[in-house]
């Protein structure tokens, strides 16, 4: 068996095993590379995992044609959690449409905003939740574990994907034909809201394409930086 190989038959053990340990489980899927990954090993073994992803209203339109495709492709149903109106409109009459540009503290509440409040209403009710991070994609997420206690949102929190290569993951997209993000192939390695979000060039860290005015201690929206146990 090749290596990869091993390592998808561990994720799908490892899913299988935290829908018997802790369901309702949910996919928190942000539909970037390793996201997809996920989409397609949860919806090929038929797992019953639910799936959503958060739509920002910031997104860029390769992000939402790939949301279409996902709807289209798989049967998992994608499940699509928006931020409340009024606290975005709020923000803006305050600190403008692009305040997230001023500070620090602004563009975390604007993620606290467009991100975190939807991922609670998105995990209500369940007791595990899965997402596709992993270690080498910044420096903020070399203490992770695979399977940890998220005190925070009071539930298991599990990262299948988080020992693969950057190399891993795109050789299971290509080898399983999986859709992707197109912004992949213009040099963008992760993508979140289209403000927030560039190209890199050959040599840059993986993340340095998101929030690249902020120090890399810094890069993280708030939905994985956690108290975790």
């Amino acid at each position: 068996m090749n290596p990869l190989q091993q390592k998808i038959d561990q994720v799908v053990t490892l899913l299988n095993e935290t829908v018997r340990d802790f369901s309702p489980v949910a996919f928190a899927n942000s539909l970037g590379a390793e996201d997809m990954v996920l989409t397609d090993i949860i919806d090929s073994n038929r797992l019953p995992i639910e799936m959503f992803s958060l739509d920002t209203g910031r997104l860029p339109q390769e992000t939402y044609d790939l949301m279409q495709t996902v709807r289209e492709r798989y049967q998992t149903l994608l499940h699509i959690y928006f931020p409340d109106a009024g606290r975005i409109e709020a923000y803006a009459a305050e600190h403008g449409i692009n305040g997230f540009y001023q500070s620090i503290e602004l563009r975390k509440m604007c993620c606290h905003i467009r991100k975190v409040e939807p991922l609670q209403r998105a995990l209500k009710g369940k007791r595990a939740w899965i997402t596709g991070i992993r270690r080498e994609q910044a420096a903020t997420r070399t203490n992770l574990e695979i399977s940890s206690y998220d005190n925070d949102h009071r539930m298991q929190k599990i990262n299948p994907l988080l020992e693969w290569s950057n190399a891993e993951v795109w050789e299971y997209l290509k080898q399983n034909n999986v859709p992707y993000n197109k912004l992949h192939d213009k040099f963008y390695p992760s993508i979140g809201c289209a403000p927030c979000t560039r190209a890199i060039t050959p040599g840059e860290d993986l993340r340095s394409g998101r929030w690249w005015w902020e120090n890399p201690e810094t890069k993280e929206c708030g939905l994985h930086v956690r108290k975790v146990s």
